[in-house]
C-alpha cells in the first residue's frame, strides 16, 4: 500500500523516546524528512545516532521545552529553515504529574496546561498558515485512552487531554476547507517509560513488584498484552497519509480493546 508520504516534511514533538520516537522512525521508513524535538539534548543526540545506525538516514533534531512558547517558535522556524513548510505535525508530550485532586496545586495545573494543551495549540498555530497556503496538511495529536475512560490517579491528564480532543474536533471543522485534517490517536497501555513509571507507583501501593504490576495491567486488556510503541505509531502515520484524507475530527483508540464503551 502506497501512503504517498515520500519527501513530506514532518515534525514529531517529544520524540526522543517512546511513542514519539516510534512515529518518527515509521515516517523515516516512508522516506519523509523528519524532525524530532525534546527538552533533553542528550537524549536527542542518542536517539539521532541510534536512528541513523538503524535506518542509515539522518533525522533532524531540535532541543525544545514545549512549556516555553519562544522555544516552540524557534523549533518551527528551524524546521522551516531546514526543510521548508511543515506538511505533517504530530503533537505529542510526556504525561503530566500523576495524582488525585488533593495532590495537585495551581502550579501543577498551570504546568500541565502548558505541556498538554497549549503546546498543541501553539505548534498548530505556527504550522497552519503554510498548510492553508499549500492547501494540504495533517495534524495528529497523541492523547490517551483517558479521553474515553478516565484513569483513576491521572486527573491532570484526564482533564487536559480531553481538552486537546475538543480542540481538535473544533479545529477540524474550521480548516477542512483547506484540505487539512486534524485527528487524535489515543494509545492504551503501551510499553513506554511512562507506563513503567505508573506501574512502579501502583506496585508500591499494592505491595508487588513492578514486573508483576505490568502483568496485571496486561491481564486487564482483551488481547492480554501491552501495546508496542510501533503499533500506536502505525495509526498516526496512516492518518497522515493520502488514503486517510477523508478522516478528520476523529479520535482513533489503539488499546487492544481496553475501553469498555461502544463508541
Amino acid at each position: 500500500m502506497n501512503l504517498n508520504l515520500k519527501n513530506k516534511n514532518v515534525l514529531v514533538v517529544a520524540a526522543s523516546s517512546g511513542i514519539g520516537r516510534a512515529i518518527a522512525e515509521m515516517f523515516l521508513e516512508e522516506e519523509c524528512n523528519v524532525t524530532i524535538c525534546s527538552s533533553n539534548k542528550e537524549k536527542l543526540e542518542i536517539a539521532s545516532k541510534e536512528i541513523k545506525d538503524k535506518f542509515k538516514k539522518d533525522v533532524f533534531y531540535v532541543k525544545c521545552n514545549i512549556n516555553n512558547p519562544e522555544e516552540i517558535k524557534s523549533t518551527v522556524k528551524s524546521v522551516e529553515n531546514n526543510f521548508g513548510a511543515i506538511d505533517i505535525l504530530v503533537n505529542n508530550c510526556g504525561g503530566p504529574k500523576p495524582g488525585y485532586f488533593d495532590d495537585l496545586n495551581d502550579e501543577h495545573w498551570k504546568n500541565a496546561l502548558d505541556q498538554v494543551l497549549l503546546s498543541a495549540v501553539r505548534f498548530t498555530r505556527l504550522v497552519l498558515p503554510n498548510m492553508k497556503k499549500n492547501n494540504r496538511g495533517r495534524i495528529i495529536n497523541i492523547t490517551s485512552i483517558s479521553v474515553k475512560q478516565p484513569i483513576e490517579n491521572l486527573l491532570l491528564s484526564n482533564s487536559l487531554r480531553s481538552g486537546v480532543t475538543a480542540f481538535a474536533k473544533t479545529l477540524s471543522n474550521q480548516v477542512g476547507q483547506f484540505n487539512i485534517t486534524v485527528n487524535n490517536v489515543a494509545p492504551g497501555l503501551t510499553l513506554t517509560g511512562r507506563l513503567e513509571e505508573l506501574a512502579e507507583l501502583r506496585a508500591k501501593d499494592s505491595g508487588v513488584s513492578k514486573e508483576e504490576m505490568l502483568k496485571q495491567m496486561a491481564g486487564e486488556i482483551p488481547l492480554k498484552r501491552l501495546a508496542s510503541p510501533k503499533e500506536v505509531a502505525s495509526a498516526a502515520v496512516y492518518l497522515s497519509s493520502e488514503i486517510a484524507g477523508y478522516i478528520t475530527g476523529q479520535t482513533i483508540v489503539v488499546d487492544g480493546g481496553f475501553i469498555k464503551s461502544t463508541y
